[in-house]
């Protein structure tokens, strides 16, 4: 029978010493880029596997992240979330660390949820969506000294822990300029009640485009998020006298409601009205929507990264805010 490959054998292979085997499985970032791909060819080609058991056991980690599932929400956008955990898991696993999702109806079962993980299973860290003003959640973990990142800014209080979030003001900005060059004029943000503070970031950035084209007519509607929300906006403001010819919106669900009311108009998408939602979901993918696509590999693996800092013991990571990009389609 075939002897099992250990972290000596690895490095025989390649040539290294056995710290920096260990280094390339624990700490990549430190190993140079031509090292640590001679260890991970010697690792794949000896089928070397880290005993995670002995390991725990070492260091007393037990290498899970805890992360709460939300409320199933909009049935369109919602699926950013559903891709950020598809992406932190596969992220997390590549650093032997599991992802342990748990239920909670707010922010304060969701903190006595972390008691509990803590106690019974020794979650390492967590990472949490959704944040808002006042965050109860963030207060907590911080006042306990626990390892945390969010997925989202800490509105208010950047400073108060790590964060990874991704430029909302930017992405519309991206759309508005997009439309003042394509020649339009009378550009309408179809958006959330004010007080979604990703929402008014969002709508900040519109309003930013159309100031610095030198357009003075800000026309917007404020719905909750969906389709029918969507529709809804649009049918009031191309009600109004000089109609809007294009529309930024805060979301896909939005922005699809406002395509099916421009469509029962008989307005031609693309050549008499435009419109570009946020998020690029795979709906819009398939209806031809022009939108602002969301880096969530990256913003994922990010998380991953923050937290393996701050488990290492070392320095407070820096918080990341994330550039999207506009995907041009046919609206």
């Amino acid at each position: 029978m075939a002897q099992r490959a250990t972290l000596n054998s690895v490095a025989e292979a390649a040539a290294v010493s056995r710290q920096t085997v260990s280094n390339v499985i624990n700490s990549p970032e430190v190993v140079s880029p031509e090292t640590r791909e001679r260890v991970l060819e010697a690792i794949q080609r000896l089928g070397y596997r880290p005993h995670t058991a002995a390991r725990q056991l070492r260091t007393t980690r037990s290498q899970i992240i805890g992360l709460r599932i939300a409320p199933v929400g909009n049935g369109v956008s919602g699926v950013v979330l559903d891709q950020f955990l598809h992406s932190l898991t596969a992220t997390a696993e590549e650093y032997e660390h599991r992802i342990m999702l748990f239920t909670a109806a707010d922010d304060e079962s969701e903190t006595r949820a972390y008691a509990d993980l803590i106690a019974s299973v020794g979650v390492d860290a967590f990472v949490l969506t959704h944040t808002h003003h006042d965050d109860l959640r963030t207060r907590w973990l911080r006042e306990r000294e626990l390892p945390f990142v969010t997925f989202g800014r800490p509105w208010g209080a950047e400073r108060e822990h790590p964060w990874v979030d991704v430029d909302g003001a930017r992405g519309t900005r991206l759309a508005t300029d997009h439309l003042v060059r394509q020649g339009h004029r009378r550009i309408a943000f179809v958006g959330w009640p004010k007080g979604s503070e990703t929402g008014d970031d969002r709508r900040a950035g519109w309003a930013a485009g159309l100031a610095e084209a030198g357009i003075p007519e800000r026309r917007e509607a404020a719905v909750f998020d969906g389709v029918e929300g969507g529709r809804s906006a649009a049918a009031r403001l191309l009600d109004e006298p000089l109609a809007p010819t294009a529309f930024v919106c805060a979301s896909d669900s939005l922005a699809l409601g406002v395509v099916g009311e421009l469509r029962d108009r008989g307005l031609r998408l693309g050549a008499d009205a435009s419109v570009i939602g946020f998020d690029d979901t795979p709906t819009a993918a398939v209806l031809g929507l022009s939108s602002v696509a969301q880096p969530i590999a990256e913003v994922a693996a990010e998380c991953v990264r923050q937290l393996r800092v701050m488990l290492r013991g070392e320095p407070g990571p820096a918080s990341a805010l994330l550039p999207p990009r506009l995907v041009l389609r046919t609206t």
